[in-house]
């Protein structure tokens, strides 16, 4: 017998919601074969089974949601199915007495089905302990509510640092519990259950009350659209990342001309040798991994009091998922890649994404990220930080304008160029404008002076 558990989809994700299960009770499994669908605020994917055997319990129904490391099933040898059921066995089980609902709201562990001859033993609490994610203290811990609600870690610490109340959140899981879409809700509404200020005398001249917080009310007229998964998370990384990093925006306008003496001239048998086109995005993304060698506090993330250096570059791309959310694919080790390897990535991840078939370790841990607003026309966008990097880089829209240039033999003249800005929000904690704009316009010397014809 074996115990499947809900594996680490990803470094910063904690919990995950069963979907779908391919198997059900007394089905063989094959090793590697998709057992289970998982969706996290990351990634949905489909986890395969770490052992071959039988299916002999299901311990987490579909739509549940679980802490990392909770045991969800359970997959044992051949002699080991369940056996058939006799006739009073669904009388047996009818007759027997519902759990508490103490005992669902302190485990997020749904209560396993009713085994067809005997009842399952329930998990031991050593083996909840051992999950590093068990729910066990209180949401007095908080300082805001002094309730007896039980809340996992993840929860309590969304809740500290939004300065919630737990008791004004409505809790959906087993029992009551507040989950970690719960909290998310609540951000989104934009902090309506916050915590009330602490009670004084009277007013006073200069302690000025803080007006709260407007709250929106469908009416008649309205059309109220629920928001995903995605979004909650998504709304909630960036009003965090808007409190713990000081935003600076810097811009470079970019001459993409010299680009296109390339691009032009090979994009047709590109196309032909690849299967896709050749845009301005690789010719981005490989200058930007040359410039970050030149300029490498671009590519860090700040630590306790201190500045950690990456020396490798995982670029991340964002994706838009039809306008229904934004992800973030990383190329691993882009520093190594030329050209047209960057662009067979940077196509493939972007491919899988709005598929949904990228992995929890394809979404995470980037330490630089590219967001290409420019796809979808924008031509000025101050993009949030990506956390726990120190930058992101928008790549806006690009258009012909009339620029300036200067003409061997003669002084200046006006030619047609392709011209676009590259637009960087930057934590101003990590560095100062000078290394910002000196790192961008590194960036621009290389996209308007290379010869980008050995790249290809």
């Amino acid at each position: 017998m074996a115990e499947i558990t809900l594996p680490q989809l990803g470094e910063t994700v904690t919990e995950g919601t069963i979907t779908k299960w391919f198997k059900k009770v007394g089905d063989s499994v094959a090793l590697d074969e998709p057992l289970f669908e998982v969706s996290t605020d990351k990634v949905d994917t489909e986890v395969p089974s770490p052992i071959s055997g039988v299916l002999t319990e299901i311990r987490v129904a579909e739509g549940d949601t679980v802490p990392v490391g909770t045991v969800i099933a359970v997959v044992g040898d051949a002699s080991s199915a369940p056996a058939p059921a006799p006739a009073a066995a669904p009388a047996a089980a009818a007759s027997a007495p519902a759990a508490p609902a103490s005992t669902l709201a302190s485990s997020n562990v749904s209560a396993p089905p009713p085994a067809p001859v005997a009842s399952t033993p329930a998990v031991a609490p050593s083996t909840l302990a051992s999950s590093n994610v068990s729910e066990s203290t209180p949401a007095s811990a908080t300082g805001s509510s002094g309730t007896s609600t039980v809340l996992s870690p993840v929860v309590r610490k969304l809740i500290a640092e939004n300065n919630l109340n737990a008791a004004s959140i409505t809790g959906t899981g087993p029992g009551g519990r507040i989950t970690r879409d719960d909290v998310l809700a609540a951000i989104s509404r934009g902090g309506a259950t916050t915590a009330p200020a602490p009670v004084v005398s009277a007013p006073t001249a200069s302690a000025p009350q803080r007006a709260a917080t407007p709250k929106a009310v469908a009416g008649s007229r309205d059309e109220v659209v629920a928001l995903s998964k995605i979004r909650q998370a998504t709304g909630a990384h960036m009003v965090a990342s808007q409190a713990i990093s000081p935003h600076v925006l810097s811009v470079v306008e970019v001459d993409y001309a010299n680009v296109d003496v390339t691009r032009l001239r090979v994009k047709e048998e590109f196309k032909a040798q690849e299967g896709f086109s050749l845009t301005y995005l690789p010719f981005i993304a490989r200058a930007v991994v040359d410039a970050l060698a030149d300029f490498p506090h671009m590519n860090s993330s700040v630590g306790d009091n201190e500045l950690i250096v990456h020396r490798y570059v995982d670029l991340g791309i964002a994706v838009d998922l039809d306008y229904q959310g934004l992800l973030v694919p990383v190329v691993r080790d882009a520093e190594g890649k030329r050209l047209r390897a960057l662009s067979r990535e940077i196509n493939d991840l972007a491919t899988r994404t709005r598929s949904r078939h990228l992995t929890p370790d394809e979404i995470s841990g980037g330490t630089f990220t590219i967001s290409n607003n420019g796809s979808a026309g924008s031509v000025l966008t101050m993009p949030v930080i990506n956390q726990p990097q120190v930058a992101i880089l928008s790549t806006d829209a690009i258009t012909k304008k009339p620029v300036v240039i200067e003409v061997p033999g003669f002084s200046e003249s006006i030619a047609i160029h392709p011209v676009g800005n590259l637009a960087m929000a930057w934590d101003h904690r990590a560095f100062d404008g000078a290394y910002a704009a000196g790192f961008l316009s590194r960036v621009k010397l290389i996209l308007e002076t290379r010869d980008w014809s050995s790249e290809v």
